[in-house]
């Protein structure tokens, strides 16, 4: 308020005295305005007590319909109209009047061809591959049926496949991880995929099957990530099983079985380990998942890491990967392992290996990469602390031991798309993640040029067992042969503008090497 200068001393003070009660009663007012908000807060609290379509969920909901409430791992274009439709019960078409696949819907086959075109852009390797190999037709007359991870990535591996001659039916490793658009665009491309994000178990092995049993078609190789696949075949159509001319499985889960089946005698067909090659180790494994931990856990929680307790299980290449994003942000981790010398290279790392019983009351968040099964039990998950994130980045949905919470004395809330909270009747929350399933691609993406390394290896290892004359593979599990690791990585190396160095003659006969390689002998790992 302004006060003229003429104004005797009097005046002066009145005005004085008004202008400060304008003032205090305005800071009055702001000092007002948090209870205030206070009291909104609870009155939304009070609104959202009432159920809703995504809010507390009752045990008897299948798992489908909860996994319906998604916002995509990575965009979801999904019309919310179509949620509750199953696309078994759907009738759909492709532009070319085909309806040989199943997915959530086929109009968003545009937005998914956009998403492979972006994919191609950081998998320049796989796209000189299928440039050099496509007059070839390498894969001519190859009949893949695959169950992978149905992203942008493994698009681009598809349609490689297919313009290097094959006919390929795919389904999805994973119930969470299908990009619902990819998908349609493949089935618009006119690959037979059958896979949408939200499947039930009962769609799952359906999915498989539409893949498998098909009048007038039979496949003779198979790309399996998980053994799903491999396992469906040998059970249900053994006479397809004994025509398959290899397998390419990637994860240790699939290996791990492909194992115990040429152990019993049982593995009827040369099956090629990618899981363990060395572009797949050294760089899926650790690099992909050192990035993509993070990813998954704050887009599902926003949980900050500086100062949290974590837990990891196993220190794999996937645990070193996790261990070594966690540390990088500040949080303080643990380490759990088996292997003694895993363990050592923990402890030599910077992390204290411990049991998982002897941290499970203090650490904030339990992650899981072990490719085991009951790593993380109902005993454990009794005694974790209110909030503590459980989640798991191997494989297979085996290592929590999600069944156990599935009882009713607990009670399950969905709080958003991948999110849970299991609460037991005293009150605690325990948030689980994905129900248990592969974390980063269930709630995330993963980096495209990682997934390029390894989708080229599993299009060489189809090629190399596809080709190969008869007698060179015996009816076993093969790791791939170092040379073609290396041819592998050579593709990829232009990407950084990297310059190999040559040995010279005297060089590599010093080393007994060739001078084109292989430059490591085939134990190494």
């Amino acid at each position: 308020m302004s006060v003229p200068d003429s104004a005797g001393g009097e005046e002066v003070k009145q005005a004085k005295e008004i202008e400060d009660a304008e003032k205090y009663s305005f800071m009055a007012t702001v000092t007002k305005a948090p209870k205030k908000q206070i009291q909104f807060a609870d009155d939304m609290q009070e609104f959202t007590k009432f159920p809703t379509k995504t809010g507390r969920r009752s045990l008897s909901r299948s798992i489908s319909q909860s996994s319906t409430d998604s916002y995509s791992s990575a965009a979801s274009y999904t019309d919310s109209s179509d949620d509750e439709v199953s696309p078994r019960e759907k009738q759909q078409t492709n532009s070319k009047g085909s309806s040989n696949f199943c997915v959530k819907n086929i109009k968003q086959a545009e937005f998914g061809r956009r998403e492979i075109e972006i994919a191609e852009q950081d998998m320049s390797a796989l796209i000189s591959l299928r440039k050099r190999a496509q007059g070839e037709k390498p894969l001519a007359g190859a009949k893949i049926v695959g169950c992978t991870h149905i992203t942008a990535q493994t698009a681009v591996l598809i349609e490689t496949l297919c313009a290097l001659g094959a006919q390929c039916r795919w389904s999805a490793c994973n119930i969470y991880s299908t990009q619902n658009e990819v998908a349609a665009a493949l089935a618009e491309a006119g690959v037979a995929v059958f896979a949408w994000k939200g499947e039930s178990e009962d769609d799952f092995w359906w999915c498989i099957d539409r893949c498998v049993n098909v009048d007038g078609w039979q496949a003779n190789m198979i790309l399996d990530d998980g053994g799903d696949l491999t396992h469906w075949v040998y059970k249900k159509y053994p006479n397809v099983f004994k025509k398959i001319r290899g397998i390419v499985e990637e994860s240790v889960t699939g290996v791990h079985r492909l194992y115990q089946l040429s152990k019993a005698g049982k593995l009827c067909v040369p099956a090629m380990n990618v899981n363990d090659s060395v572009t797949k180790q050294k760089f899926d494994n650790l690099y992909c998942c050192r990035e993509s931990i993070l990813d998954g856990l704050k887009r599902t929680t926003d949980v900050m890491f500086g100062g949290k307790q974590v837990v990891v299980c196993g220190y794999g290449e996937v645990g070193k990967g996790c261990c070594a994003a966690l540390k990088a942000l500040g949080a303080i981790v643990y380490v759990t392992e088996i292997d003694p010398i895993c363990a050592l290279q923990a402890c030599m790392d910077g992390f204290r290996v411990v049991k998982l019983s002897e941290v499970i009351r203090q650490v904030d968040v339990v992650i899981t990469c072990t490719g085991n099964k009951n790593v993380v039990t109902r005993e454990h998950l009794d005694r974790m602390k209110n909030s503590c994130i459980v989640c798991n980045m191997g494989h297979s949905n085996t290592e929590i031991d999600v069944t156990s919470l599935r009882t009713p004395e607990l009670t399950w809330e969905r709080v958003r798309s991948q999110v849970d909270h299991v609460i037991w009747p005293d009150g605690k929350r325990v948030v689980l993640l994905a129900e248990g399933r592969l974390l980063n691609l269930s709630c995330s993406t993963v980096p495209t040029f990682v997934l390029s390394i390894t989708a080229t290896t599993q299009a060489l290892a189809l090629i190399e067992l596809y080709n190969a004359p008869e007698g060179r593979y015996k009816q076993d599990v093969y790791l791939l042969p170092k040379k073609m690791d290396e041819y592998v990585a050579s593709l990829h190396l232009p990407s950084f503008d990297a310059h190999l160095t040559e040995l010279t003659d005297d060089q590599a006969k010093y080393l007994g090497l060739n001078k084109n390689g292989p430059f490591k002998p085939n134990y190494y790992r």
